[in-house]
């Protein structure tokens, strides 16, 4: 995961290594709901990556989808094997920007919304995230809530299984960041 972060860390060009406005972490959250009338999916990933350059308010966000955890095993098999096919598009990440002008290093609840690029199954689309970020100055605790359609990311759903699995899932996450 140290590996995963300092390529995170390398992606945001402008993002210095030893700056005092980056707060960054390896053990995010994010969640991902689907809710039918057949059935309910729940998956967790405790393994997330991010990071946040308070100065400029960059970010980025990357995880490895065969981290999600599902209740259900064979659930979790066919997740990566047939849906996101994980060996083939291993990773899903988020750049981009808070677009508020927030000094993340004051504290402070900021309600914040994220504009950027959100690649996941090899399909890159502009997003825009709301959320919320609160500060201590040296520590981040950021939680947000967005819905993504499956069929923007070229994800398909066999018609055996399409009234179990929304069209569009929440997803959610939390995380603290430390400052570095």
């Amino acid at each position: 995961m140290k590996k995963l972060a300092l390529i995170l860390l390398l992606s945001c060009s402008s993002l210095s290594l030893f700056a005092q406005h980056i707060f960054s972490t390896t053990k995010g959250s994010v969640s991902f709901f689907s809710e039918t009338l057949l059935e309910n999916i729940q998956a967790d990933n405790s393994k997330t990556a991010a990071i946040i350059n308070a100065e400029t308010n960059e970010m980025a966000v990357q995880m490895r989808i065969t981290d999600f955890q599902f209740p259900n095993k064979l659930m979790q098999e066919h997740f990566n094997e047939n849906y996101l096919e994980s060996e083939k598009f291993p990773t899903s990440v988020f750049k981009g920007k808070i677009k508020e002008k927030a000094d993340l290093n004051v504290a402070g609840t900021y309600q914040v919304t994220a504009e950027g690029t959100l690649t996941m199954h090899g399909v890159s689309h502009q997003v825009l995230i709301p959320g919320t970020v609160v500060s201590d100055g040296k520590q981040l605790k950021l939680d947000f809530k967005f819905p993504v359609k499956l069929e923007d990311y070229k994800i398909e759903i066999p018609t055996i299984v399409f009234s179990k699995i929304a069209e569009v899932v929440d997803v959610s996450g939390n995380m603290v960041l430390d400052k570095k």
